[in-house]
């Protein structure tokens, strides 16, 4: 299970989520993403699904990735909206996906509290999420700190927006980097940064075989 996390609001957490998981679901297999933002759920906008159902009624299921809604904007990866849930809900639908044999993708509140705690602490491996700008690295700093104390240490740092000008290694270590550039078309329907969104799910899936 690989959380997608970041210090800060707006640095691309859903859209790096939805990224790999496309291309994820390119080599045939179909991932799940999930909102795990429950105070400022956004993902089923990104996806173009519905608010509902998706983490409230997995959590009353005894398989809840049959409630998993497909994207149709993006073939062949599902996702479960966070709106309505509770917290309680969340961690239990975590808890249920982590015997699951699919690709399971984890959408991060942003920062550090304790709200991000829950998600990182059922994933196996982080993705660090910044923009190249030194407050948005600091606040990652703390994320990582907090992914580490939890055993999701990054596996990838990701910065978006990014001209690759900005190395993130000194801030949030020595673990792979990739930069997403500023494109004017949005993230998920430019060429550029899908091939980024490639490589990040041939680094991390080769690492997690």
């Amino acid at each position: 299970m690989l959380a997608i996390a970041g210090g800060k609001g707006g640095c691309g957490k859903t859209t790096t989520a939805l990224g790999i998981a496309r291309a994820v679901a390119r080599t045939g297999r179909r991932p799940v993403v999930v909102d795990t933002d429950l105070d400022m759920p956004d993902l089923h906008r990104r996806a173009g699904v519905s608010r509902t159902p998706g983490v409230a009624a997995a959590a009353d299921r005894d398989a809840p990735l049959a409630t998993a809604q497909a994207s149709p904007r993006i073939d062949g990866v599902d996702v479960l909206p966070g709106a309505g849930a509770s917290s309680a809900a969340l961690a239990s639908v975590l808890d249920a996906l982590d015997a699951s044999v699919r690709p399971v993708l984890l959408d991060c509140p942003a920062g550090a509290g304790p709200d991000g705690a829950t998600p990182l602490r059922a994933a196996d491996r982080c993705v660090l999420v910044s923009t190249p700008t030194r407050q948005s690295l600091l606040d990652a700093v703390k994320t990582a700190a907090m992914a580490r104390q939890l055993d999701a240490p990054p596996a990838l740092t990701v910065v978006s927006q990014s001209d690759g000008a900005v190395d993130p290694a000194p801030l949030l270590g020595p673990h792979p980097a990739v930069h997403v550039p500023d494109v004017s078309l949005p993230p998920l329907e430019a060429g550029e940064p899908a091939v980024q969104y490639r490589a990040m799910a041939k680094n991390l899936y080769k690492r997690n075989a």
